[in-house]
């Protein structure tokens, strides 16, 4: 895998490397042993975890995960639509027993997915484009449905972003979407080409940013976006997540310098 694809396998070492710390902020049991599973060179391609940047994207992965128990905890048989979930495993760490999951992937990625993490009764793989809105028509509205896009929005053009978004609220009212998104001067940096580990690996260009401040121009994407607002992640462990990094979030003159902010889009029924 390469290119966007391959940030799966980022985002699973890094987020088994913090589930394997002995006060962690993120038990995850099934990536833990899905990572132990795979055979990839994840330390000659992406360098050892950093402990920072492990538990802050544990942390952004955790705000995710209380706004789909709160969804379920509403609709505690409603449908979670994960677009471009890549190997998360977010379904085992949130199930309530009864919830169904969609899970929307490009082919290549859902070959990997359905291979590694089997469909079951309840969750299954689409293998299609988030940006191809057929997809809305394999899901079944009746009982509440809750549309996640973790690690997504920033690999898309800005007219694409607006235009999934605008689907959504179209295609789903009384639905929201979970996303999250990277400050314009992160987006910026990724296009060029500043970023790069140790071992060389660069992420992809990320083309779409959005800066905390400028939260609300999401409401400009479509009549029926009803609010948006911005998703706090819980306090971590140590100085920087437990003292420093909140900070970010509450001064307004910092909160466009944090590398990634979660968000609710809700749309009006």
């Amino acid at each position: 895998m390469s290119g966007v694809p391959e940030t799966l396998l980022w985002n699973l070492w890094h987020r088994a490397y913090e589930a394997r710390q002995p006060r962690t902020v993120l038990p995850d049991p099934e990536a833990v042993a899905l990572l132990d599973r795979i055979d990839y060179p994840f330390a000659e391609t992406f360098g050892e975890p950093n402990a920072l940047l492990a538990q802050g994207h544990a942390l952004r992965v955790r705000t995710f995960d209380a706004a789909v128990r709160a969804f379920l905890a509403e609709h505690p048989d409603g449908t979670v639509v994960a677009l471009a979930e890549g190997l998360e495993t977010q379904f085992w760490r949130v199930d309530n027993g009864r919830a169904r999951w969609l899970c929307v992937e490009l082919p290549e990625t859902a070959e990997v997915r359905t291979a590694l993490l089997p469909d079951g009764e309840r969750r299954r793989t689409l293998a299609r484009s988030a940006l191809d809105l057929s997809w809305r028509d394999e899901v079944d509205p009746r009982n509440g449905v809750l549309i996640t896009a973790q690690g997504l929005l920033m690999y898309l053009q800005p007219d694409e972003v607006r235009e999934l978004v605008a689907g959504c609220a179209e295609g789903f009212p009384g639905a929201s979407l979970v996303f999250d998104a990277v400050p314009k001067w992160f987006s910026e940096r990724t296009q060029s080409g500043g970023m790069a580990t140790a071992q060389g690996y660069r992420p992809p260009p990320m083309p779409w940013g959005l800066d905390a401040g400028q939260l609300a121009a999401v409401r400009d994407f479509h009549p029926g976006i009803r609010d948006v607002r911005e998703l706090l992640p819980p306090r971590g462990r140590g100085f920087y997540h437990g003292v420093l990094a909140p900070l970010t979030h509450r001064l307004p003159v910092l909160r466009n310098l944090r590398p990634t902010l979660t968000a609710v889009a809700r749309f009006a029924e």
